[in-house]
């Protein structure tokens, strides 16, 4: 049944630049071990800008007898304007092959297969981008790809629950009662607001219920613990891809050939003492009190920040209070007229929640700028020991504010809000003293409030994501080369081409990361409440790789490649966030169960106990017994890094039995 892939396959030698062949970590004093046909061309070009940046970020500048030893590396001659630029060069324009006939134009073949979005339906040719651009950013896109085929199940059954939700309509009981004019156009409703606002007839409610059952059904509650089930097979597959990459790509062994080649060139700096280890010299910071100030100082800011997002978020929700009960002081203070609604379709409720979830995304987007700046700073003051080391603090700092800058609005509609209320003659207000009543929910629930603000902070992420990394980059890249784009290439050198275009930080796939998790997020953690999350994922996903390649290809300076054998540190982050995951949703689809079957002799929060402990305990015992019969590593994979280790091992000792046999008979 291959055939029926072909339209989606890239040709073999793209897709395969170069023959598997057995590998060992290089060792020049066994170089005859290697097969090498042209020593120019044995080491790819990933390895060899690698190695040249390496021996730049450690070269000394300074005199021999000059007692400022700090003055190493490139880094330093950029920071202080000695050098504009430093980077490796494409070997050709994207559009065209390069002239030079010992240029592979590997540049021109992945914008050819790659990077255009036309091709977003292919495979990618993962192997030549790591050829290219290095196993970290080929580590990057490998994930990226497998996470959005696995959206595609997702947003299925999504869609299937959506489309449930859409065809019962109705048969939805509880929504004919509250627009009936013999149920809710007889029950009058207290007042939503102390002084300006007037009684009202719940059946004035009816398209908000309508519009809540379409994301608010029987067909969510299942969709919530198919999640459950799908985040554990998306993470354990990929662990599978991930070991079957390591094996491919020569990582099986990589954090013991690469701990030194990882130590960055800040840190090498700042040791000026070694300590004896039994094997080797290690390197260390002369102060062990200066390191636990330094990291106290940067968890209290981080600590801080946080505080502040609170702040932020409070100041929202006394927003919602005050906007609330404006909107609904617009309706009539007679019980018996019809009510007039701030639009024809939706509630005071609604209207508060849109206009605060459109702050509240610009409040987070500000947050965002803010706060990246102080999280490297703080990041660097830490010193980290190695490359890995440094990334995975600035990790754990980055995801903690952006989870709760971006979730916590969440987390109010969907647990907090409409939950302390009061009852007539003894509500609840704010800080107890404030005159802003605690705001309720619609008649139909909150989570029809939880969908709008998950679409608002959802797409204007997305929208405001790919403005970012595609739009600007072009408008700058397109300004600054202006007057030299006419110029033939013999006249505008590679070196000039790629200046004029944007650098590509060492942080740069961090933000890539970053993006794709709390993205993942959203998907995940509410998603009981929104099952076409998925479906606006996969959609944006789509997008998203085709942007990341025309990116990188067109629009960026070829990056300084780096190894990497895994996602690093965001592996932990998804597994977190999956578990934290089951959680939310569970209890939110309890809460949707409890809200509707309650029997009269039951109290609502036992009965909601009771639910949840059930409902959870399942969910978590299938996760965690999926995640137990499916095995990190395949077998297959398992069996190959024996095998090869076995050879190499032999022809090694072979070897080595030849050379002594050699010198004995010379003897």
């Amino acid at each position: 049944m291959n055939w029926l892939f072909t339209p989606f396959r890239l040709p073999n030698h793209i897709m395969n630049p170069e023959p598997d062949y057995f590998t060992s970590p290089f060792n020049k004093g066994k170089i005859d071990f290697f097969l090498i046909d042209d020593k120019e061309t044995f080491f790819p070009p990933s390895v060899r800008n690698r190695i040249v940046y390496y021996i730049l970020a450690r070269c000394a500048y300074h005199k021999e007898d000059s007692d400022d030893k700090n003055k190493k590396g490139i880094k330093r001659l950029l920071n202080n304007g000695t050098y504009g630029a430093a980077f490796p060069l494409h070997d050709s324009r994207y559009w065209k092959a390069s002239r030079d006939p010992n240029s592979e134009s590997e540049r021109f073949s992945l914008y050819k297969h790659w990077a255009r979005f036309f091709s977003f339906f292919k495979e990618q040719p993962l192997n030549l981008i790591r050829k290219y651009y290095g196993e970290k950013i080929g580590i990057y896109f490998a994930w990226l790809g497998f996470y959005t085929e696995m959206l595609f199940f997702a947003a299925v059954v999504g869609l299937i629950c959506f489309l449930y939700g859409l065809f019962t309509f109705d048969d939805n009981v509880w929504s004919k009662e509250i627009c009936s004019e013999e149920i809710g156009g007889n029950i009058i409703m207290c007042p939503l607001c102390d002084k300006t606002c007037g009684y009202w007839k719940l059946n004035s409610t009816c398209n908000s219920s309508w519009q809540s059952h379409m994301f608010d059904n029987v067909g969510t509650v299942f969709f919530a613990i198919f999640m459950g089930i799908w985040v554990t097979l998306f993470l354990e597959f990929w662990k599978r891809r991930q070991a079957r990459l390591e094996y491919e790509w020569d990582l099986v062994d990589f954090e013991e050939e690469q701990q030194q080649l990882q130590l960055r060139p800040e840190y090498e700096i700042k040791c000026t003492s070694h300590r004896l280890n039994r094997v080797t010299q290690v390197l260390v910071l002369p102060s062990l009190t200066c390191i636990i100030t330094l990291v106290l100082l940067c968890w209290a800011t981080v600590v801080l920040w946080i505080s502040l997002i609170i702040a932020c978020i409070i100041g929202v929700i006394a927003y919602r209070l005050a906007v609330y009960a404006a909107f609904a002081s617009i309706m009539k203070d007679s019980p018996t007229n019809n009510i007039h609604m701030v639009g024809s379709l939706i509630t005071p409720q609604l209207a508060t929640s849109v206009t605060a979830s459109c702050i509240n995304f610009v409040i987070i987007m500000i947050l965002n700028v803010m706060y990246e700046r102080v999280a490297i700073w703080i990041t660097d003051m830490e010193i980290p020991k190695t490359h890995l080391e440094y990334e995975n603090k600035l990790t754990v700092k980055m995801f903690l504010f952006q989870f709760v800058n971006y979730y916590s609005s969440c987390f109010y509609v969907a647990f907090f809000k409409g939950k302390f209320v009061g009852r007539p003659g003894d509500y609840i207000y704010m800080f107890g003293w404030s005159k802003l009543r605690n705001e309720e929910c619609d008649p139909g629930g909150c989570l029809i409030e939880l969908t709008t603000q998950l679409v608002i902070v959802m797409a204007g992420k997305q929208v405001w994501g790919n403005v970012q990394e595609a739009l600007v980059p072009w408008l700058l890249n397109w300004w600054g080369s202006r007057k030299a784009r006419s110029h033939p290439e013999s006249l505008y050198s590679r070196w000039e081409q790629d200046h004029d275009l944007q650098n590509f930080s060492h942080l740069g796939l961090f933000y890539e990361y970053l993006e794709m998790v709390i993205q993942f997020g959203f998907i995940t953690l509410f998603v009981a409440s929104f099952p076409l999350a998925p479906l606006l994922a996969l959609m944006n996903n789509i997008i998203e790789v085709r942007v990341d390649a025309w990116k990188f290809t067109t629009q960026f300076r070829r990056p300084v490649a780096a190894k990497a054998h895994s996602i690093g540190a965001w592996q932990e982050i998804l597994n977190g966030v999956a578990v934290f995951s089951v959680v939310t949703n569970v209890s939110m689809a309890v809460l949707k169960y409890s809200r509707v079957h309650i029997c009269p002799n039951h109290d609502q929060l036992s009965v909601f106990h009771q639910c949840y402990y059930i409902t959870s305990h399942v969910v978590f015992m299938v996760k965690f017994f999926v995640a137990w019969m499916i095995p990190d590593v395949p077998a297959e994979v398992k069996a190959r890094v024996k095998r090869e280790r076995y050879l190499i091992q032999q022809y090694l000792h072979n070897y080595e039995v030849f050379i002594l046999m050699k010198h004995s008979t010379c003897t």
